[in-house]
């Protein structure tokens, strides 16, 4: 009798802990991102560069509009301007040179990804790394690239692709075109209009 009296205890302690046990994904954060395209040049270097992306609709998403569409900047990276912190009083530098796009949702249709050498402080060209990764179900590598801009005002497409309404990848290409004018010509038509 006391045997069975430890074995419902011992049953019960067991449920018990099942019941308290914290889970692995208690406060775990898992953002809902369908693309990454990252822009990176090398580490330490002084020069500005910007990534312009547009979407099918039209959206460009750049250092003066950061969020539009389903397209955020996460960083405008200006080179050594401001690629530091303060702790305690103290500049701390990063070395890191990257400015990243995210694609929050699926829009059919050409993306366009350019490269623009906004301030060039050495003079000298910059090898500047494009990568576009689709993220869901797994992550893929749809675009890997290296372009060389080599003076600032400097503008270049690095990659357009062309994503299906499932968000596969289905061409990707370089023909050039320039979002600096495009912009440039919408700011004009909005100033005049």
């Amino acid at each position: 009798m006391l045997f069975k009296a430890l074995q419902v205890i011992a049953f019960l302690f067991f449920i018990a802990l099942l019941a308290i046990k914290t889970h692995d994904d208690e406060g775990k954060v898992d953002p809902k991102l369908e693309f990454l395209i990252t822009v990176s040049w090398p580490d330490k270097h002084p020069d500005d560069i910007d990534m312009f992306v547009q979407d099918p609709i039209g959206n460009i998403v750049w250092y003066r509009r950061r969020e539009t569409g389903f397209m955020v900047l996460d960083r405008d990276d200006r080179g050594g301007l401001n690629d530091f912190i303060m702790v305690n009083g103290q500049k701390v530098l990063s070395p890191i040179r990257q400015e990243i796009v995210s694609v929050r949702g699926i829009v059919a249709g050409e993306y366009i990804v350019n490269i623009y050498h906004f301030a060039a402080l050495t003079g000298q060209p910059v090898p500047v790394t494009v990568k576009v990764e689709k993220l869901n179900p797994k992550v893929q590598v749809v675009h890997y690239d290296t372009v060389n801009v080599d003076h600032g005002g400097a503008e270049t497409t690095a990659v357009r692709f062309i994503m299906d309404k499932a968000g596969n990848v289905t061409e990707v290409n370089h023909d050039q075109t320039s979002l600096v004018q495009m912009l440039n010509k919408r700011y004009r038509e909005r100033k005049a209009g």
